[in-house]
């Protein structure tokens, strides 16, 4: 018999993905509510509380106003805002953040969906803190850019509207206070929240997060290929996040080593459509410096795809189904 699932929002950017990719599976049942209750309070509740499996694809305090909704013990609930991200009797949801963590949303009714910017820095930072190889209350930097569809509805509109943005390139987050941080320096095992620098590119979606890192500065100064290395013994084994090896960072490095000194094959939606994530560590042994790098779908494994796969693990389904 199949799971029974309702995507609360699943006209936003997260929640139709989630519906593309939850579509055709017989394990699976999307339900929708009638279109005409959907403000009707009791009749999302009572929706709510008849699944086994609910998606939030909401603002903050929408997302909390349905989880109010919800008395029956049994409903899973995967949420993908920033309420619950850091929320006591929440499990945060990127699976493969360590060894225990897969094993904690499958026991879970309550899973936050990570953000987007915080899988790329987790995926580099927390391995590298758990090894000791970075200390917990080091002045972490990171640098990152994404597509405009990380902004929703309104930047899509202003990107792609009848008289769209021509900026290729926007920062933003000046005021230090970007809403990420808090599950950056929790997850990411740091005593401070990191400096975060991101950005918005002119380009639908897709991202890089970039992570500095003066290996000189650093207690027992580790070389790039000790970060390297700790990064692929903590994803030994796993599917959606990868790292690179030696030989292909070093290959990508000296293919553009020339006066531009860029990397082309890094392009931010490389992994668009997927669940994927790639984790590269480029370093200078003698300058003693490296740069960490994330590349992933902010609308996948930042989002969507991250949420399709903490709902299999949730209701102990094949964990790749759908991805």
């Amino acid at each position: 018999m199949a799971h029974t699932v309702f995507i609360d929002g699943e006209a936003g950017t997260t929640g139709l993905q989630i519906r593309q990719r939850l579509e055709g599976r017989r394990d699976l049942e999307v339900v929708s509510i009638d279109p005409a209750r959907r403000k009707d309070a009791a009749a999302r509740a009572e929706l709510l509380n008849s699944v086994d499996a609910v998606v939030l694809c909401l603002p903050d305090e929408a997302a909390k106003e349905a989880v109010s909704l919800i008395s029956s013990n049994a409903v899973k609930v995967v949420d993908a805002s920033t309420a619950y991200r850091t929320a006591p009797g929440w499990t945060y949801g990127f699976a493969e953040m360590d060894k225990a963590q897969r094993g904690a949303i499958a026991e879970s009714t309550r899973v936050s969906n990570p953000g987007c910017y915080p899988t790329g820095f987790i995926g580099l930072v927390r391995p590298l803190t758990a090894a000791g190889l970075l200390p917990r209350d080091w002045p972490v930097t990171v640098n990152a850019i994404s597509g405009y569809s990380g902004g929703g509805k309104g930047l899509i509109a202003e990107f792609e509207g009848d008289e769209p943005a021509t900026d290729a390139f926007r920062t933003y987050g000046l005021t230090l206070q970007h809403k990420h941080l808090g599950e950056m320096q929790v997850y990411g095992g740091l005593e401070h929240p990191p400096l975060f620098a991101p950005a918005v590119g002119r380009y639908a979606q897709g991202m890089i997060v970039e992570v500095p890192l003066q290996l000189w500065s650093l207690p027992g100064q580790p070389n790039p290929e000790d970060l390297r290395s700790a990064l692929a013994a903590a994803y030994e084994g796993e599917t959606f996040v990868e790292v690179a090896s030696a030989e292909e960072c070093a290959s990508l490095q000296k293919a553009r080593a020339g006066a531009a000194g860029h990397v082309a094959e890094l392009d931010p939606e490389a992994l668009n459509g997927s669940n994927r994530m790639r984790l590269f560590v480029f370093g200078n042994a003698e300058r003693k410096q490296a740069r960490l790098v994330a590349l992933l779908d902010n609308l996948g494994k930042g989002a969507s795809g991250a949420a399709v796969q903490n709902l299999n693990i949730m209701l102990g389904l094949p964990e790749g189904s759908g991805l």
